[in-house]
């Protein structure tokens, strides 16, 4: 289920070349900062990356450990990093994606000619054949 709103346990373990960070509840979600700030920001967005992609494949996603039950050693320590999803996907169905055509040399050469913007054209187009409107942005 879909959730708004997830906060996991994440372990920051610090070493001489900085902090890595892991979620215990998230098998691969992984990541690395230089200072407390940086690893923190770092934790977020990598959470929420990940649980976008569970979401996106309809992956269960798993409840949350409790901080206190999480097991550390001595140059480790356990953050809570909340994420809020709502900003996040809105980001993700708006961010652009490359996609690779092939057209003739002939019409490639009178499209330069005439400066035409290859990507406005083709979402205009797409959005004519498809019916569709580009979603709105939330704030």
């Amino acid at each position: 289920m879909e959730k708004d709103r997830y906060i996991y346990p994440a372990v920051f373990d610090y070493a001489e070349d900085g902090i890595s960070v892991e979620f215990p509840d998230l098998p691969g979600c992984l990541t690395f900062g230089s200072t407390d700030e940086e690893a923190l920001a770092m934790a977020k967005e990598a959470m929420a990356l990940h649980l976008y992609g569970m979401e996106e494949d309809n992956v269960s996603i798993p409840a949350p450990s409790k901080a206190t039950e999480v097991k550390t050693e001595s140059n480790q320590v356990v953050v809570l990093v909340e994420v809020w999803m709502p900003p996040f996907r809105n980001e993700m169905k708006h961010r652009a994606v490359k996609k690779t055509l092939t057209i003739p040399q002939w019409l490639d050469d009178l499209a330069k000619e005439h400066r035409v913007n290859y990507s406005q054209l083709l979402q205009d187009a797409l959005k004519k054949h498809l019916g569709a409107e580009e979603p709105k942005k939330r704030a």
